[in-house]
């Protein structure tokens, strides 16, 4: 029997005796001891510290891999059969699975004595980096697990500071051998691939084809915006990853001097002419005021936008400029998106309408897949996708999904991702949106 609880909070009991053993382990003291630790071992040192606190016989990170199909088992403190044939654990149809989908911790009690299992997710503003897991001698209480969703809370931050020292955790993101191209291509993703806001929630995926193209993706949030790109750069292999590389470095180095919208695509557009050899890139570029919710948009000769609004799919059909670096110069139109509160705005490349996914409802998907977190129905829609082909695509195919819940709001709840109305909003103007 599978019973779930709740995260965030203090004061622990040892499960099963009733009796307290000092105060709950810290915010601080987590970070602290982590920080403590080579980069490499902080996650251990953390991992031993719940044991010893909590009583556990076994502690575990897992770390989910790029394309969230499947966790890698990072560190054990204390050893307990888990039954799990290896270290690599395919998701689909698991416990862990359903953790990072609902992202609410889940207690496993067999009962008859059994050690009980605890898994927890670990996430930072909607991005499930992985799981926490225990097995402890009897089943928490609702203190411990208290404190157990926010040891998880504080080990995504651990990650995210640690992750740029070590290749510990890239490694266990990597369902396969990198090529090249392909190891080029992670490299030019967000750091984080969903991100949680007051006003939107935001997740890309990428689903590299057999040989991979040229896709990417990116976003982020300054004081008053969020800007997303979508681009595919032409051919495959390494080229197209080099191509790629170039038009990534033009369109963020013009975004970080604060050009505007139009600026960044001319930018792009002359990256590419002058030194792209040749080659070509669409792409789509957009940009939502955070406070009123206007947007800017630009389409580079990229497969247009799908909206969903009060359960209906609609196509988007903006201006199309020519692509970023063909030889004669163009003008990109900055243009306006009709955006309203609880649309979901989907961005594609053109991998997603391939012949081997022509079979596939892409609308009726979208609708289908209202209901989840951008994350989960980023990871539905390119899962459909290679489904379609087999496991086998001929391009590169990339989705961002955006939820857009209304400008003017300040503040989230960051142990539930619920939006938090700001006070100062004309009544009506605002809704709380319970996230993952």
């Amino acid at each position: 029997m599978t019973a779930r609880g709740t995260g965030g909070g203090r004061a622990p009991r040892h499960p099963g005796d009733g009796s307290h053993r000092g105060s709950a382990m810290t915010l601080a003291e987590t970070l602290a001891a982590a920080e403590s630790a080579a980069p490499v071992e902080s996650l251990d040192v953390v991992a031993c510290l719940l044991k010893e606190h909590l009583r556990a016989v076994s502690v575990s990170f897992l770390i989910t891999d790029f394309a969230s199909s499947s966790v890698v088992r990072l560190g054990v403190a204390g050893s307990v059969d888990t039954d799990e044939p290896a270290r690599r654990i395919t998701l689909r149809g698991t416990l862990y699975d359903d953790v990072i989908r609902t992202q609410r911790p889940s207690v496993d009690d067999q009962g008859d004595g059994a050690l009980v299992r605890v898994v927890a997710p670990v996430t930072n503003r909607g991005d499930a980096i992985g799981l926490l897991e225990l097995f402890l001698p009897a089943a928490p209480d609702t203190d411990t697990m208290r404190e157990i969703g926010e040891t998880a809370h504080a080990l995504a931050y651990i990650v995210i500071a640690n992750r740029s020292f070590t290749d510990v955790y890239q490694w266990g993101r990597r369902t396969t051998p990198l090529s090249l191209a392909a190891e080029i291509q992670h490299q030019l993703l967000p750091a984080s691939l969903a991100c949680e806001a007051a006003q939107f929630a935001v997740a890309g995926a990428l689903e590299p084809a057999d040989l991979v193209g040229g896709d990417t993706f990116d976003y982020v949030i300054d004081r008053d915006t969020v800007q997303l790109s979508v681009t595919d750069a032409m051919g495959h292999d390494v080229d197209a990853a080099l191509l790629a590389t170039l038009l990534m470095g033009a369109l963020r180095r013009a975004r970080r001097a604060g050009a505007s919208l139009e600026e960044q695509a001319h930018e792009a557009d002359r990256a590419v002419r002058e030194h792209g050899r040749g080659g070509y890139v669409t792409g789509q570029l957009l940009r939502i005021s955070l406070l009123d919710g206007g947007t800017e948009f630009v389409n580079a000769g990229h497969p247009w936008p799908l909206r969903m609004r009060d359960g209906q799919v609609q196509e988007i059909a903006p201006k199309v400029d020519r692509p970023f670096g063909l030889q004669a110069p163009d003008t990109y139109r900055v243009q306006s998106l009709d955006l309203r509160p609880d649309d979901r705005l989907v961005m594609l490349t053109d991998g997603m309408l391939e012949r081997n996914a022509k079979s596939l409802d892409l609308s009726d998907l979208i609708v289908r897949t209202r209901a989840l977190h951008p994350r989960e129905a980023a990871r539905a829609l390119i899962g459909a996708i290679v489904d379609a082909g087999q496991g086998h695509l001929e391009d590169d195919a990339t989705v961002m999904c955006l939820d857009w819940h209304g400008g003017g709001r300040s503040q989230r709840d960051a142990a539930t991702g619920a939006d938090l109305t700001d006070a100062s909003q004309p009544s009506g103007t605002g809704r709380t949106i319970s996230g993952s």
